[in-house]
């Protein structure tokens, strides 16, 4: 995908995401995020971009402030915490247009910081906050009972992401050898083949032999992968348990 879509899909999935918080109010529980309220979901998000609008547009160069009060140094007519509730879901979008913003104005040719492979370190946080955005949105529609699923395209772009960005960066995974896992998104007829090795994880483009394979439209994997819903429309093929494994190990992690 372009960076110009990334950008395009960063506001959209915004507006669904604030629709879904004022739809299923501050209080409701999120099912795919223990422990969160709408509330912290919201609070969690506007701080995303506020941070990710920093590291694009200021070339802040600390991964992840150490305290709330960095955001404000960046963005101090913005990065006011925490809003009342009243005024929490405008704030979230002002600080979406902001990111918006930011984005629009950099350069491919940027020396931006980066933390995951991509052409361009614009590319890589246009996609990145395009993810982050969109999965935050489906967390928020299920809490408030209502989900739409994804354009195959970018949910496939998801599933890249995440196989060959995130997945690799995880130092160490809690098998004895290697197993292997394909993922084949029918509807792109795209395939990801990963070796969950002890000492790391190895994702290239491709089918073969594998001990578990997962097959289904890019929306549900995506869904899935990302431990969003277990396996409606998926078919599973093989040692379930290195899905299992999955799914228990497999977190994203900023450092």
């Amino acid at each position: 995908m372009e960076i110009a879509e990334h950008i395009t899909i960063v506001g959209q999935e915004a507006k669904l995401f604030a629709e879904a918080a004022e739809r299923g109010g501050l209080e409701v529980d999120i099912e795919t995020c223990p422990g969160w309220t709408m509330r912290d979901l919201v609070r969690h998000l506007s701080e995303i971009h506020l941070w990710a609008a920093a590291r694009v547009a200021k070339r802040t160069t600390k991964l992840w402030p150490d305290d709330i009060s960095e955001h404000t140094q960046s963005w101090p007519d913005l990065a006011v915490f925490w809003p009342d509730d009243s005024d929490l879901v405008d704030w979230y979008l002002d600080t979406n247009a902001n990111l918006v913003q930011a984005l629009k104005s950099a350069s491919p040719d940027d020396e931006i910081p980066t933390f995951l492979p991509a052409p361009s370190p614009l590319a890589m946080w246009a996609r990145r906050q395009a993810h982050e955005t969109a999965v935050h949105r489906f967390d928020a529609e299920n809490a408030a009972g209502t989900t739409a699923g994804f354009d195959p395209v970018f949910a496939s772009d998801g599933i890249d992401e995440l196989l060959a960005g995130f997945a690799p960066r995880k130092g160490e995974f809690p098998v004895d050898s290697d197993r292997t896992m394909v993922v084949h998104a029918t509807d792109t007829n795209d395939h990801w083949h990963v070796t969950l090795a002890p000492t790391r994880i190895t994702t290239s483009r491709g089918n073969g032999p594998a001990d578990v394979t997962l097959t289904g439209d890019a929306s549900a994997l995506y869904l899935m992968l990302w431990n969003r819903s277990k396996h409606p429309g998926i078919t599973v093929t093989g040692d379930r348990e290195v899905l299992a494994k999955w799914h228990s190990n497999m977190r994203v992690r900023w450092s």
